[in-house]
């Protein structure tokens, strides 16, 4: 297994085989999502999205907070137009999220402590998503005069539905680890010393599968919702012979018919 590490401002990145491992690197501010940090997600999911030698990503961070959500600080800084600093933040924001949802490799996040405001948005987006046993989750924005941002509006009815949405956004009801778990929120509830250690597992076995079918899946999955069933039947058949016709098809079907483990490529 190789090993890569870059050091950004508000993350820290490396490449651990065919994962990529970022880590939220904001500790004195709760890793608090300011323009810097939203640059750089943009940046490296970019990049992870071009890279044909990820094939996985982990997303975590250390401390007491996995993410306190926008930088609150940094909005009062702009208080001249504070509204077109926002949204240059959600934007930029944004652009990190449609890559995390869009590129090939699944995504797996590691909830480290708090996830709160876009935070908790980033929490939720992963396809695998594991938290520790004193991670909590609350939507915040409310309370400080704000509407929710990185996706929450999207992903949240979707995971809970919509009463429980609602509650979340509007009453800012804080969650524990186990309750997110029962609202299917999280995959997994891990012990807090076990966390790191059980997202990589996950983020390496998700790497040594077959790209093209995990990938089917994320852009099978996202499209669903909006198609009525004979479009969405028409991609699933669009995409699994796609995937059929593939090398890692072909291993497939050649591993099952050995009776042995796949070796994707």
């Amino acid at each position: 297994m190789t090993s890569r590490t870059t050091q950004f401002e508000t993350l820290t990145v490396e490449r651990i085989g065919r994962v990529e491992r970022i880590t939220l690197n904001r500790p004195d501010d709760a890793h608090g999502v300011n323009l810097t940090m939203a640059r750089e997600l943009a940046v490296v999911a970019r990049e992870c999205d071009r890279d044909s030698e990820v094939r996985a990503v982990l997303l975590t961070a250390t401390g007491r907070f996995f993410c306190a959500g926008g930088d609150l600080k940094e909005m009062a800084a702009h208080a001249d137009d504070p509204g077109l600093f926002v949204k240059e933040l959600a934007d930029t924001l944004h652009r990190a999220s449609s890559s995390f949802a869009r590129m090939d490799a699944p995504v797996v996040v590691a909830v480290n402590g708090v996830a709160a405001g876009a935070g908790f948005s980033l929490a939720i987006s992963g396809e695998l998503v594991f938290a520790a046993e004193s991670a909590k989750f609350t939507s915040a924005y409310t309370k400080a005069g704000l509407s929710p941002d990185g996706s929450l509006t999207y992903l949240l009815p979707r995971l809970v539905g919509l009463r429980r949405a609602q509650e979340l956004m509007l009453t800012n009801r804080v969650l524990s680890a186990a309750e997110a778990e029962a609202w299917g929120l999280v995959t997994r509830v891990v012990p807090d010393a076990k966390l790191a250690d059980v997202a990589l597992a996950a983020a390496t076995d998700l790497a040594a599968g077959a790209l093209g079918s995990n990938s089917a899946v994320k852009s099978l999955l996202l499209s669903s919702y909006g198609n009525d069933v004979e479009a969405q039947i028409e991609l699933e058949a669009r995409r699994i012979a796609a995937c059929a016709a593939s090398p890692d098809g072909a291993e497939g079907r050649e591993a099952f018919l050995a009776k042995r483990a796949p070796k994707f490529a």
